[in-house]
């Protein structure tokens, strides 16, 4: 696992210098912190690329990147792991290429000079790179199919410029500081902002699956990979179930390749617990980590310990209290842009201990989003039915929901049974945006200053996720929702926190869950056997059935949320003040001050909770005072 950077320049004018790629190399010495390269051609283009490593195989260091094919033509930088490269070499040795490492990175390199841009459909793994063809004179930029590592670009006049964090291309003088007003926007809808946006006005995210081909033409974008979610395989639940346990097996064995300790993260769930138990399968003695909090709503340490007996784990717990938060500054810088998932906190530490003991830790993400694990698809697919009952029923429901008390409390159920009952009879496009936000339009209209109100932009926050729900005419609603959710929230929310959380780090999260032929077998099985009867992960639960105990299978999903609520009432209160109501913070130009004042001092009050609200409102802030003043 590594960091890449670099540039390119088309004019004489502004040639890439060595000092400066070093640079952008330095901001990423974290995610790499084992050795840096850089290469420079001046033969005809100014080109520079720049690599940091985190040595996980080919310990010798004949791995060393930047690195060429044997003539010298193509030259890659790389970020990942390809899991079947040891499948790839003797193909490729038989076709005439010669290995001078044992790096996966060299299987690219002679994959790209057999298929050019079409080499990254024969790779199995996580991975963003830059080719450098110098006979071809141009750049190739690629990630992954469902965008577990980053890779960001900025286009100027002469010169192009990437590199995996934003930090390292503002320290490239690529970024112009000037914020995407609809970025913004986006980030308070979901907190978040949806790739290609980001927040700044002339830099990108490359999507997930995509290449991107820079010549003296310009730039072409290509898709190479989606996932299939129209046509179904004819299987019976029971193959379905044996089926999915061996595509999921042979993902998890894959990523056990490591030439460093290698553990896993346990929450107790169905996900990580599988993983860790099929991870038993193939080795003796496998460390775990747990992280908790001192408030029960929000433990989940007692599933995980029962995890770690089952399978005889080497187990490690972590709890996290409220000055955790003394970590912000850093976890603001690494991200780089607006970012208000409050779970980063733990993520964040999850990742620090387990790198006291190991190298690679195995996860259990994407589990949720292939096999239906949010309430949110109960939700859409309850209201979808309760939209065919007659209208009467339907006003009277409406009169009793409307008497629901609310609370300040995020678990209480009467206050959730409102937040579903307040968007029930929207059209789906709008149900499913109103469950998924922070700032509904409603909150948006009284907090926008009427200066932000009237920039042009995609209010509401439709667009790029409206695409993906309306973009899908030939499935189910379930499929389409795992689709988009696969296609937004996944890469652009869970991926983003724990590629950074981990690589802050210096530590490697390998995924089985995301391997591209689990979600390509997940997306060809039918819609009822991810969810039966409104149960959800059904397939996934028959699948491991007397294999995971039922207590952690069949429990109440609890998330991996943080207790912020409280922390604001009581020992965040000063800071939580101090941030949001400060003058510079009031004179953004943004937001109407009054309502800022409102949501702090009603959360505050406990006469509402704004948790959720404030935390992006802080992290905002918190953004503003690191990369403007």
């Amino acid at each position: 696992m590594c960091g890449i950077c670099g540039a390119v320049s088309y004019s004489k004018n502004n040639l890439i210098e060595e000092g400066q790629i070093r640079k952008m190399c330095a901001a990423l010495t974290h995610r790499g912190p084992d050795d840096e390269g850089i290469f420079i051609d001046k033969q005809g283009h100014s080109v520079g690329l720049g690599h940091r490593r985190l040595s996980i195989i080919d310990l010798s260091g004949s791995g060393h990147q930047p690195m060429s094919n044997e003539d010298s033509s193509v030259w890659i930088t790389f970020n990942g792991e390809i899991y079947n490269f040891h499948e790839l070499r003797p193909r490729l040795e038989k076709a005439g290429h010669s290995f001078s490492s044992n790096s996966d990175t060299e299987a690219i390199i002679h994959l790209y000079e057999d298929y050019g841009a079409e080499c990254v459909k024969h790779l199995r793994g996580m991975f963003a790179f830059a080719i450098w063809d110098k006979r071809r004179k141009a750049l190739l930029l690629a990630r992954d199919r469902i965008g577990k590592k980053p890779l960001l670009y900025c286009r100027q006049a002469e010169s192009f410029y990437f590199a995996s964090e934003f930090t390292s291309l503002l320290a490239g003088g690529a970024v112009t500081k000037k914020i995407n007003k609809s970025a913004l926007d986006y980030y308070l809808s979901f907190g978040y902002i949806p790739a290609p946006l980001t927040i700044y006005e002339n830099v990108y995210k490359l999507l997930p699956a995509h290449t991107l081909l820079l010549n003296a033409n310009g730039i072409t974008l290509s898709r190479y990979w989606q996932p299939d979610y129209s046509s179904k395989i004819r299987i019976s639940e029971e193959d379905a179930a044996e089926g999915l346990l061996s595509v999921l097996k042979e993902a998890v064995k894959m990523r056990l390749y490591s030439e460093v300790p290698l553990g896993a993260f346990l929450s107790g769930g169905i996900d990580s617990s599988t993983v860790v138990g099929l991870m038993s399968g193939f080795s003796a003695k496998i460390k775990t980590f747990s992280i908790g909090f001192e408030e029960k709503d929000y433990n989940e340490l007692k599933f995980a310990r029962n995890i770690a007996r089952r399978f005889s784990t080497q187990h490690n717990e972590f709890v996290v209290r409220p000055k955790a938060l003394e970590v912000l500054p850093l976890l603001v810088e690494r991200y780089g842009e607006p970012y208000a998932d409050s779970s980063s906190i733990p993520t964040y530490y999850l990742c620090r201990e387990t790198r006291k003991f190991v190298t690679v830790a195995l996860n259990g993400d994407g589990g949720d989003e292939l096999f239906a694990g949010y309430e949110r698809y109960q939700a859409m697919l309850i209201s979808g039915a309760y939209q065919r009952v007659p209208e009467l029923v339907r006003s009277i429901v409406r009169k009793l929901s409307a008497a629901l008390p609310d609370s300040a409390d995020q678990k209480n159920k009467l206050r959730r049974l409102r937040r579903f009952m307040e968007a029930i009879d929207l059209p789906l496009r709008d149900r499913y945006i109103r469950w998924v936000s922070i700032f509904d339009a409603g909150l948006k209209d009284k907090l926008y200053s009427p200066d932000f109100s009237s920039c042009p932009g995609d209010r509401g926050g439709f667009g790029l996720i409206a695409s993906h729900l309306e973009g899908l005419k030939s499935v189910g609603l379930l499929d389409t929702l795992l689709m988009t959710d696969t296609s937004t929230y996944l890469p652009d929310d869970l991926l983003v926190k724990v590629d950074i959380a981990s690589m802050a780090n210096s530590l490697e999260a390998r995924s089985p869950f995301l391997d591209h032929k689990v979600i390509e077998f997940a997306a060809s099985l039918p819609e009822a056997y991810k969810m039966k009867r409104l149960v959800k992960k059904y397939i996934l639960k028959k699948a491991i059935a007397g294999f995971i105990p039922k207590e952690n299978t069949h429990r109440q999903k609890m998330g991996f949320g943080m207790p912020v609520g409280r922390w604001f009432r009581q020992e965040l209160k000063d800071f939580l003040v101090d941030t949001l109501l400060s003058g510079t913070c009031l004179k953004r130009g943004y937001f109407n001050p009054q309502t800022v004042k409102e949501l702090v001092n009603g959360h505050i009050s406990a006469k509402k909770d704004f948790s959720f609200q404030l935390w992006s409102l802080l992290m905002l802030e918190l953004w503003h005072q690191r990369f403007y003043d």
